[in-house]
């Protein structure tokens, strides 16, 4: 069961949720379906560079630096350097949506993830809050959202997504990374957030 486990948390890791909810965004039906691909691809490849693979890198230099002392992070103060380095990486790639002319849903979705880390920052300070259900929130989020303010039936989706959702949260208890308060407000957390952020 636990590598089970291991495997839902590394699937439904937070730094892949972004890239994950613009996948979704592109196949949801609104005038973001339209997009020509290469568009499409330039803004992913811009995504996941921003919130995936340069908070990824920082973590051997911060390890190295023994800044952390393990890829788990299982201190709420240990999280903290972390957390501040994805959200400034965050703000690059929404920066750089921005010169690309880049605006409404998208930007507003990748805003709301940086507002939710950010502000994720705080809390850590104090508390060990749940990052993977912060995630997989607000891609819940943005796709209600969408549903809502476009008028589309997404529900398959959601219904996948709430899924994913109780398997991330299932997977953390089951590793002890966290406890039920920590995960339930992690996942309400960022679906407060996006969802105001992309409806609005």
């Amino acid at each position: 069961m636990k590598i089970f486990s291991r495997i839902i948390s590394v699937l439904f890791h937070p730094m892949l949720m972004p890239s994950l909810g613009l996948f979704l965004i592109f196949q949801a039906g609104t005038h973001l379906s339209y997009i020509p691909f290469e568009a499409k691809r330039i803004i992913f490849l811009t995504v996941f560079l921003s919130t995936c693979i340069l908070p990824v890198s920082i973590l051997p230099l911060l390890y190295q630096f023994r800044m952390i002392k393990s890829f788990n992070m299982e201190t709420p103060r240990e999280r903290l350097l972390p957390v501040f380095f994805t959200g400034f990486f965050y703000y690059l790639g929404f920066m750089l949506l921005k010169k690309m002319g880049i605006s409404g849903i998208i930007s507003n979705f990748i805003l709301a993830s940086l507002l939710a880390v950010f502000s994720a920052v705080v809390v850590t300070i104090f508390w060990k809050i749940s990052l993977h259900m912060i995630g997989i929130g607000g891609v819940t989020g943005a796709i209600m959202a969408i549903g809502i303010r476009y008028n589309l039936d997404l529900a398959p989706w959601l219904t996948m997504l709430f899924l994913a959702s109780g398997l991330t949260a299932t997977a953390r208890l089951h590793l002890g990374a966290h406890n039920p308060a920590q995960i339930y407000v992690g996942f309400m957390w960022g679906l407060l957030i996006v969802f105001s952020s992309v409806f609005m």
